[in-house]
């Protein structure tokens, strides 16, 4: 497993379908993952520091956790069937709850939990891009990456099942 960065989440063009991009933290591969707008939002808001008036579903699962004595101590990104991404959380070292990545994300995000990815996944769907300055911007190097990625790119070969519909992440 692989430990990742969230770089952050924006719309690809032209199908306006948000995105959240991740990196490994001691590589150069980035992972990313196709997700529903609420997801987004709530990855999102989790980066930016926004704490709505009334807690959001993400908001509410971490404070429950915590309220009943648990703690959130992994997401792991696990597999990837159809083009769609699987994901579990781990809780007090042991639990293992399937989860989709985006709400997993999300979740880790607001407990400062790890994010780690199987190396199955990272070989399966991770995005090698040259670096050519360490001290550039990493919102610009995702911009780049979009403008330069499409969700063909991430479509199943002629030799794959067909993918479910809606998508991977979702």
């Amino acid at each position: 497993m692989k430990e990742l960065d969230v770089l952050g989440v924006r719309v690809e063009m032209p199908t306006n379908n948000p995105i959240v991009l991740l990196r490994e933290r001691e590589g150069q591969r980035y992972l990313p993952i196709w997700i529903a707008a609420p997801e987004a939002t709530a990855i999102a808001y989790a980066q930016q520091g926004v704490q709505p008036p009334r807690p959001l579903t993400h908001d509410l699962m971490v404070t429950l956790l915590q309220d009943l004595g648990h703690r959130l101590d992994e997401v792991r990104i696990t597999a990837m069937k159809d083009n769609i991404f699987y994901a579990v959380l781990v809780v007090d070292g042991t639990t293992e709850i399937s989860a989709r990545p985006s709400d997993a994300i999300a979740l880790a995000l607001r407990s400062a939990t790890p994010i780690l990815a199987s190396e199955d996944v990272l070989d399966a769907a991770g995005v090698t891009m040259a670096v050519e300055d360490e001290a550039e911007d990493e919102v610009e190097r995702f911009r780049e990456f979009l403008d330069q990625v499409s969700a063909e790119d991430f479509e199943a070969s002629e030799d794959d099942p067909p993918s479910e519909p809606g998508g991977a992440g979702l």
